[in-house]
């Protein structure tokens, strides 16, 4: 058996319309936008323009100029934070938080540049909003949150948090690598300034592409993290000042655009709606039958339903990292164990430094991948 359970990290398997996208660019295309203005070239510009507008429909902004494509999520996390903050700001985030936002907000409080909080969640990695409150300085100018845990799939509630930050002329910086494919994510509603996401996720594209959107409200304080060729303004030893090539230097990743593109339409033909339903659904089945298994030791609140696919759980019988290790290698069931880049979670929720087994579920997984999951978790702790 090959069961894949490693959702969380990347999903699979993708789409076929992702590998055939990719496959006809490279082998049909393979222009470079922007820069040619051969056939290859501006089909690939045409391309490159139908997947800003794909981006900026599914998650409801009205300006694809503003849809910025990078490597990863991690890359879109620290443009944003180093192009951003500025000395003396003050910043709030959370201890659910994977490392690609704590650690350059470390370095910049570390360096004395900016003034960060910490605001704690409970036990099952959902974060209070009158804790965030409370924590609003006169200095506070941004707010960054994960919207959903990647370690438990605990979903904060982003638009109270959102309308907390436009009362407090606070900019919203959101980060959507566990949320974007799976919740609906409306920017005007949520009272973002950017968001953060990850093609190789939940959106079905391949690794080696994200991005970011920003309003112009941001981006009129926040300098380019990278500079370089744009295929614009190639007289001028500047950065250029506007969107998007303010922020793109550099041959951009088509092929993963592309994929992405297909990715994310994929979702709009499937519905978003029943891809969480199926999700949720499979998730429920999973919890319900490891609650059933002697000495497991699930970081769930089982009265609270706002999760994504991710289930951590640990054993009283066995190591982490040895369970995790006897369902791969004895049983084909891929999945994750340890602290997932998130460490202030786990000290949160009281599994640290071991972390956790953690299973995570895509649209692609049926009811016989988690029953044979089950049945494999008994044999192991038997």
């Amino acid at each position: 058996m090959n069961i894949y359970l490693d959702n969380a990290s990347t999903t699979f398997p993708k789409p076929k319309v992702v590998s055939d996208s990719i496959y006809n660019f490279l082998v049909n295309i393979g222009g470079n936008p922007g820069r040619s203005n051969h056939n290859n070239g501006m089909e690939s510009n045409r391309l490159l323009l139908d997947a800003r507008e794909t981006i900026a429909s599914f998650f409801n902004f009205n300006n694809i100029s503003n849809v910025i494509f990078t490597s990863n999520i991690t890359s879109s996390l620290n443009i944003l934070i180093n192009g951003c903050l500025k000395k003396g700001d003050h910043v709030i985030t959370s201890s659910i938080e994977h490392n690609s936002v704590l650690r350059p907000l470390f370095k910049l409080e570390n360096n004395n540049l900016i003034e960060l909080s910490i605001i704690s969640s409970n036990e099952f990695g959902f974060i209070n909003v009158d804790d965030i409150k409370s924590a609003i300085r006169k200095n506070t100018k941004f707010i960054i949150l994960s919207h959903a845990s990647n370690v438990l799939g605990s979903i904060q509630p982003i638009e109270e948090i959102g309308r907390l930050c436009k009362d407090n002329g606070i900019f919203f910086i959101l980060d959507s690598a566990q949320s974007a494919g799976v919740l609906d994510i409306d920017f005007t509603k949520l009272n973002l300034s950017a968001l953060a996401f990850t093609g190789h996720k939940s959106l079905f594209g391949p690794q080696g592409i994200g991005g970011f959107i920003i309003t112009d409200e941001l981006n009129e304080i926040c300098n380019p993290y990278i500079l370089g060729g744009t295929g614009s303004m190639s007289y001028s030893l500047d950065q250029p000042d506007f969107l998007p090539d303010k922020f793109e230097s550099g041959t951009l990743n088509m092929p993963g655009i592309v994929g992405l593109n297909e990715g994310i339409k994929f979702i709009n033909k499937e519905g978003l709606n029943s891809i969480y339903e199926k999700n949720s659904y499979l998730r429920n089945l999973l919890i319900s039958n490891l609650q059933d298994i002697e000495n497991i030791q699930l970081y769930e609140d089982f009265s609270n339903s706002n999760y994504t696919s991710c289930v951590s759980f640990n054993s009283t019988k066995m190591d982490t990292a040895e369970l995790s290790y006897e369902l791969d290698y004895k049983y084909g069931i891929k999945n994750r164990s340890g602290l997932h880049c998130a460490p202030l979670t786990h000290k949160s929720i009281g599994s640290f430094p071991d972390g956790t087994v953690r299973l995570s579920i895509s649209y692609f997984n049926t009811i016989e991948d988690i029953n044979y999951t089950i049945d494999s978790i008994n044999k192991i702790l038997k």
